[in-house]
């Protein structure tokens, strides 16, 4: 095909949404489909938040917001902040976005020149690297493995750092695939070598909220993990509602940002976006109250029961776990001892038993052909129904070599 950007080239397609494809075209032929693929939780939005989205359309809330989003769910992600992490935000430093993905596109147009390189741990969210290539930057991928617990450490940003061309390191904590949290202590490290280096620090933390280490603790507070935001007003944070509040479909999110960045981002927003979607905010505004955190906190718990039923189970089945996942609602696990094309491993195992699951080559390169990401985002019962299926499927298997 000819006449397109060279750029799309090298925007490989997501492969997860091929196999929730595949998924999807076998359930409609009537075969019951496990979906262990997408990164989305079998939970509704929280009750609370969808009345008040529901009472905003009600009463005629349906126009243009600032492009930065309503002043009001600013504040209140302000005031999240200090409740939550004790830490104080400038409510003019947030700005709304459609979506996470809507903040990173925007982080990236107002920060990243043509040749830039932003880096990036490898395996990790595969769009973010796509976001770059889309403003002419590169997304630089940085191998990592269990020992680092597949995060950067200050040594990879030092050994990797490429002067006139690096210009940001982005992080997630909790992390996708793997769930992996990052210590403080060690996030602090990576800040203070990024500034030795005149970089900026860029911390995706959509899934904060979703983390696991702290449950049955007595003093949940001093267990859970902080922001980044704690580093210092020149990090960046990245964050959405859609995994710890259950609002994928509505796509909003928000970063904080220095409060210089703030005019430019808001240019940009005016232009490409207009607005963040206003239904959406209505919403939001409710998903700070005391009624929906009970319901997240209880999903929270419902997500760990499911982890640890699959940490228990997957090694039996012949999956190394090398990095046990404190957050997020995915395993990203070895598959090595059972083939070595995991990518045709996935596809079969879902022809075969009808149990999807996403192959290592979405998010890098890094080994992938290794590797496969669990994500427990349906009820135990269907796990276990998924458990027993591929433990069927490899005995079958074995007994035809």
């Amino acid at each position: 095909m000819t006449g397109f950007a060279s750029r799309t080239e090298e925007i490989a397609p997501f492969q997860v949404m091929a196999i929730l494809q595949q998924a999807q075209a076998l359930a409609a032929k009537g075969i019951d489909v496990i979906h262990l693929e997408v990164g989305e939780p079998d939970f509704a939005t929280p009750e609370p938040i969808v009345q008040a989205g529901i009472n905003a359309l009600s009463e005629g809330k349906t126009h243009y917001t600032p492009a930065l989003g309503l002043p009001e769910l600013r504040r209140k992600i302000a005031d999240f902040y200090q409740s939550r992490y004790g830490v104080e935000v400038s409510a003019d430093r947030i700005a709304i976005t459609p979506g996470a993905s809507g903040a990173l596109l925007l982080l990236m147009a107002a920060r990243l020149e043509a040749g830039d390189e932003l880096l990036m741990a490898d395996p990790g969210y595969p769009c973010n690297r796509h976001f770059a290539r889309v403003f002419e930057a590169h997304g630089r991928l940085i191998p990592t493995t269990a020992s680092s617990g597949f995060q950067l450490t200050p040594e990879h940003v030092k050994q990797h750092w490429n002067k006139g061309a690096s210009k940001a390191v982005l992080m997630a904590s909790p992390a996708n695939p793997t769930g992996a949290v990052i210590p403080h202590e060690d996030l602090e490290k990576i800040a203070a070598q990024t500034r030795l280096l005149k970089g900026e620090l860029w911390v995706d933390e959509i899934y904060h909220g979703l983390t696991y280490h702290d449950v049955g603790e007595s003093d949940q507070q001093s267990k859970r993990p902080k922001t980044a935001l704690a580093l210092g007003d020149d990090v960046v944070v990245i964050n959405s509602f859609s995994k710890y509040f259950g609002m994928t479909g509505w796509r909003l999110g928000w970063m904080v940002v220095p409060e210089h960045y703030i005019p430019v981002i808001e240019r940009l927003a005016q232009n490409l976006f207009l607005a963040p979607s206003t239904p959406a905010q209505y919403g939001a505004l409710a998903a700070f109250g005391e009624e929906a955190l009970a319901i997240m906190e209880a999903r929270r718990l419902e997500l760990k029961q499911r982890r640890d039923y699959l940490l228990a189970e997957l090694p039996k089945l012949g999956f190394k776990i090398p990095v046990i996942p404190d957050g997020a609602f995915y395993i990203y696990a070895d598959a090595s001892e059972l083939t070595q094309d995991t990518q045709k491993f996935c596809e079969q195992l879902l022809q075969d038993t009808g149990v999807a699951l996403t192959p290592g080559f979405d998010f890098g390169e890094q080994n992938a052909h290794l590797y496969v990401r669990f994500a427990y985002t349906t009820n135990i019962d269907r796990l276990q129904q998924a458990v027993v299926r591929i433990q069927t499927w490899l005995e079958q298997k074995a007994l035809e070599k």
